[in-house]
């Protein structure tokens, strides 16, 4: 029974993400960031562990608002029946409707965010109704840093905290960045590899940093010889003119 209550519910998921998704365009791909063609980009999104994390704050919070309606139910119908019977049903929808458009919340909250880092910045995308993407150059990072308390280890999830020095630059058609507009942080959240994502992001920041502005086709002109064949040539047409006339 459960089982096939859990798939109904997933299947009216379904259909739900379908229309909103269509509706406002939301973007079913990972956002893109301009790279080079030897660069590597990496694309990832929360665990599902950070899934279960929300539901149970849901949970939680659902028990809590639909014991209050349930009391307070109780006890209109123990001083006025009447009242109680015709309170019966808007007490129902108060406690009912409002646990559907949450559950819907955090599914949408789950299946909108995405990851993506290269080796010279990193971006992340929220949101359905307005989306936020925010993304941070390397350059710019102060400090990088995990965080995970009691019930994110139990869900086995981590969040890194990537703190600069200028905030985060809102891509287009973006609007803030997270947690807010002006924020000089970007938060990973909700993913089991949080030390790993910690650890690409230094190295990459390193790298960066050791290559300047981390333009590779400077380096290229760096890496050219510095006297060309027709260089030599003006040189030895030089010289041989100069002995020309001290003979």
């Amino acid at each position: 029974m459960r089982q096939g209550s859990e798939e109904l519910t997933r299947w009216v998921y379904q259909g739900i993400w379908s229309v909103l998704s269509h509706w406002f365009r939301v973007p079913k791909q990972p956002p893109t960031l301009p790279a080079y063609s030897h660069e590597t980009i990496e694309s990832f999104r929360p665990s599902v562990g950070f899934l279960r994390y929300l539901k149970l704050q849901f949970w939680f919070l659902l028990v809590l608002i639909d014991l209050l309606v349930l009391v307070v139910w109780l006890v209109i119908l123990i001083s006025s029946p009447m009242a109680g019977v015709i309170l019966a049903l808007p007490a129902l929808v108060i406690a009912v409707v409002p646990d559907l458009i949450a559950y819907v919340a955090i599914h949408l909250r789950y299946d909108t965010t995405w990851y993506v880092v290269s080796d010279r910045s990193l971006r992340i995308r929220r949101g359905i109704w307005v989306i936020r993407e925010t993304t941070i150059t390397f350059e710019n990072v102060q400090n990088v840093k995990v965080t995970q308390g009691p019930l994110q280890r139990w869900f086995g999830i981590g969040s890194v905290t990537v703190e600069t020095a200028g905030g985060g630059q809102v891509a287009p058609g973006g609007h803030g960045s997270h947690p807010g507009a002006g924020s000089h942080q970007g938060l990973i959240e909700g993913i089991d590899n949080a030390e790993r994502i910690r650890d690409m992001v230094l190295t990459k920041l390193r790298r960066s940093r050791s290559a300047g502005l981390g333009d590779e086709r400077l380096e290229a002109v760096r890496a050219e010889p510095v006297w060309r064949p027709d260089h030599l040539a003006v040189l030895r047409d030089i010289r041989d003119a100069a002995r020309a006339l001290t003979t």
